[in-house]
């Protein structure tokens, strides 16, 4: 999974960068996507202990809150 990088610039920028290189978006992209794997792998452990092979908001949510306190 790979995020592109033209989106990437426009979100540093309205953080309040003023000119964006390359291996910063990559950077980004990179950290982002490390994130957001881990993000779906504790949503889908919430899932499947509520019995469900489904992951729903709620169980992203949480499990956003369960890797925000480590």
């Amino acid at each position: 999974m790979s995020f592109t990088l033209q989106p990437l610039r426009r979100i540093l920028k309205k953080s309040g960068a003023k000119r964006v290189s390359d291996d910063a978006a990559k950077e980004l992209s990179n950290v982002l996507e490390e994130r957001t794997k881990m993000l779906f792998i504790e949503g889908k452990k919430i899932a499947e202990h509520s019995g469900r092979r489904t992951v729903m908001r709620r169980d992203i949510k949480l499990a956003r809150k369960v890797l925000e306190r480590n």
